[in-house]
């Protein structure tokens, strides 16, 4: 085996692949989320839409949508389930009708204080400092951002 096939064997090792990297921290994420947001009654997208609302409420669904990086036909399920489950309202917009505006229900605002306990539990999961989480959450989303780029620029 010459150096040229070895250095592209080393190439296409799963443990070089940062991809997989990603994809695997993000199933471990996930594995410690589950029971945490079993616990309010929302799958992990759920809560992703919940964080945003917590944030801002009363925002239209293209803005969740873009937050998120979900387009509608993603979002709108995730939608109907938190509406279903009382957490949320949409209704349509008095200036455009085709806008929906999502606005969260008392109870949707009540699981926000249940909901406070979720990050500090992440943090004593990754056994990692404040620093550290922050330092390492900022180049990850350095990173999408430069994909996000490479990929609308071609």
């Amino acid at each position: 085996m010459g150096k040229k096939s070895h250095a592209t064997d080393q190439v296409l090792r799963l443990d070089n692949q940062i991809c997989f990297a990603l994809y695997s921290a993000a199933h471990a994420f996930n594995r410690v989320y589950k029971p945490l947001l079993e616990r309010l009654g929302l799958t992990y997208p759920q809560y992703l839409v919940m964080l945003v609302l917590w944030e801002r409420d009363g925002v239209p669904l293209k803005d969740i949508g873009e937050r998120l990086f979900l387009d509608s036909g993603t979002l709108t399920p995730l939608l109907k389930r938190l509406e279903q489950a009382g957490l949320i309202k949409r209704t349509r917009g008095t200036e455009d009708e085709r806008q929906i505006l999502i606005a969260l229900t008392p109870q949707g605002h009540a699981l926000r204080e249940k909901a406070r306990a979720v990050p500090q539990s992440i943090l004593a999961a990754t056994s990692c400092s404040v620093g550290e989480l922050i330092s390492l959450k900022n180049e990850i989303v350095a990173l999408r951002d430069r994909l996000n780029a490479a990929v609308g620029s071609s």
